[in-house]
């Protein structure tokens, strides 16, 4: 396990300071994440075998011991923070440590999915993942809260700040994969509800982060707002931010003295704009804005080991091209149908568009056309 104030000397100790930022136990759990889907990407089973899973599994271990059971038989995390955020009891009480924050939860549900996933295809540890199969069911589930958002604390509390600049309780929106629009509905709908309370606020970085999330939620104009806003310049280093975030002369993000976070969660964002794959399925332009109406984009990697081009006219797909690099089963989600050119598809039509399916080989592009 480790910190928030990980680094390149190794420190995972929390720092000093106040708990709502020094403290948070779950840092390993999230950087695991990073391991699976460097596997997901790549689907290199020696990398997987030999570099990930073993962390992955030492840092379910060190969870599964960390939980406890609450009064109702739940498993919870205690003490448990949600970043930075400070709540307010019924009685008034602030406070930053309390139990199963939705954050810790997320993050450990989507650690013991990865390692259960990744324990089967490797077919090992079947024991194990029995184990947190069955550990993972007890897990404090999500709430949704009395404003019709989702609950980031144990219970229904406000937070000191309501447009506090995190959005840590929707780790399961983005990064994470447990919440989407397509899957989960109610949950995806609190997620929106928390993100309208919170407002659109923020220094550089958070901007970043809801870039992401409202791209998950498969809303390109909002998504598309915020970049606008992050794109906007703001003043010398060490300037005022509070208004709106934006992006320094030297291109870093607006949050003195300057960082690096929001470059990389705005290009993030862009592409989940273009391209998603979390659900196991190559989602083409699912939250395309309006002013994108036509284009072209090349060199976007999927899950499953797959590179797509494509180019869009009128907010409607034209015409794609994916390579599979592994030879993997390909399915792709669409808003219209689709033919694959030089392969025998499945298709079927849902609320959310049309998935069409075909098996691939390795090193083939196939070419996707809208169907006419």
């Amino acid at each position: 396990m480790l910190h928030h104030n990980t680094d390149i000397w190794a420190t995972t100790n929390p720092v000093s300071g106040s708990p709502s930022w020094a403290n948070w136990p779950v840092g390993g759990a999230w950087l695991c994440q990073h391991l699976w889907e460097h596997y997901q990407f790549t689907g290199d089973k020696d990398y997987l075998r030999n570099t990930a899973y073993p962390v992955m599994k030492d840092a379910a271990v060190f969870c599964n011991a960390w939980l406890i059971r609450d009064k109702d038989g739940n498993l919870v995390t205690a003490p448990s923070t949600s970043p930075e955020n400070v709540f307010v009891t019924d009685k008034g009480v602030k406070g930053s440590v309390s139990v199963a924050s939705t954050m810790d939860m997320s993050i450990i549900r989507d650690l013991f999915d990865n390692v259960m996933e990744a324990s089967t295809v490797l077919e090992t540890d079947e024991a194990f993942r029995k184990t947190i199969a069955a550990q993972r069911a007890r897990l404090f589930p999500l709430q949704v809260g009395k404003k019709g958002d989702l609950q980031e604390w144990y219970k229904d509390w406000d937070g000191e700040d309501p447009q506090h600049r995190h959005i840590s309780h929707l780790f399961g929106l983005f990064p994470g994969r447990e919440i989407s629009p397509l899957t989960s509905p109610k949950f995806a709908n609190a997620a929106r509800k928390s993100l309208e309370l919170r407002g659109d606020g923020g220094t550089g970085w958070s901007k970043g982060w809801k870039i992401n999330v409202w791209a998950r939620l498969l809303d390109g104009d909002h998504a598309h707002k915020l970049i606008r806003e992050q794109l906007t310049l703001t003043g010398m280093e060490g300037t005022d931010y509070s208004h709106g975030g934006g992006t320094y002369p030297n291109l870093f993000d607006a949050h003195p003295p300057f960082q690096i976070d929001g470059n990389f969660g705005g290009t993030s964002g862009i592409t989940e704009m273009l391209l998603q794959s979390h659900l196991k399925e190559l989602h083409l332009l699912p939250a395309i804005p309006r002013e994108w109406s036509s284009g072209t984009v090349s060199g976007l990697k999927a899950r499953g080991g797959f590179v797509v081009e494509m180019s869009w006219k009128n907010n409607a797909l034209q015409q794609a091209s994916v390579l599979s690099l592994n030879g993997t089963t390909c399915t792709i989600r669409s808003a219209a149908p689709i033919r694959v050119e030089g392969a025998k598809t499945t298709s079927t039509k849902s609320e959310h568009g049309y998935v069409t399916t075909f098996p691939t080989k390795k090193g083939i592009t196939y070419t996707i056309k809208a169907r006419k």
